[in-house]
């Protein structure tokens, strides 16, 4: 017996239902903090010199003319961009004990997030090391592959420990009192 095409259920009792999914990235933009902004921007720009090997002062001219880059953090979005690609070796040299695959098989978006962690892991003392991991496990899952934010983790995670080392003990201790 086929289901009456009239007898639709009434989604107004599951709100959730009613409207359609929306993906994780697709958060309202005008609630996403000013350094948030910056931190997308720059993996933009990242991505850009990753894959396009893009010159950084045309990623940054091009960026700074998208739309909604007037409320990102200019500022840490500059030490983004241009700490990562200035200090690339120096950052890939601190990432690759960790990895157990060859960068080759890592993608462009989790090579620029992890970047990213690893330089304000080490240059950005102001945001908590908590705070840092959050903010790029969050990027590689809105922008990363399906479970791209699971190894972003994981490396970051080993990562931590070396460059914080001192504020992830005092953050322990704390915990445990």
């Amino acid at each position: 017996m086929s289901p009456d095409p009239t007898d639709t259920p009434d989604l107004s009792e599951r709100p959730e239902l009613s409207q359609p999914a929306r993906p994780r990235s697709a958060v309202k933009s005008s609630s996403k903090p000013a350094r948030g902004r910056a931190r997308e921007f720059a993996l933009q720009g990242l991505y850009q010199h990753l894959v396009g090997k893009q010159q950084v002062q045309a990623i940054d001219e091009f960026t700074r003319d998208l739309s909604g880059f007037n409320k990102a953090d200019a500022a840490h979005y500059d030490a983004l961009l241009h700490g990562c690609v200035d200090q690339e070796q120096e950052l890939d040299a601190l990432i690759t004990p960790l990895l157990d695959r060859k960068w080759t098989e890592i993608s462009p978006i989790e090579h620029a997030v992890m970047w990213m962690g690893a330089y304000e892991f080490k240059y950005c003392l102001d945001v908590p090391w908590r705070v840092v991991l959050n903010e790029y496990i969050e990027l590689a899952k809105s922008f990363g592959g399906t479970d791209g934010h699971k190894y972003v983790n994981g490396v970051l995670n080993g990562l931590a420990p070396t460059l914080r080392g001192p504020e992830i003990e005092q953050d322990r201790s704390r915990r445990e009192v």
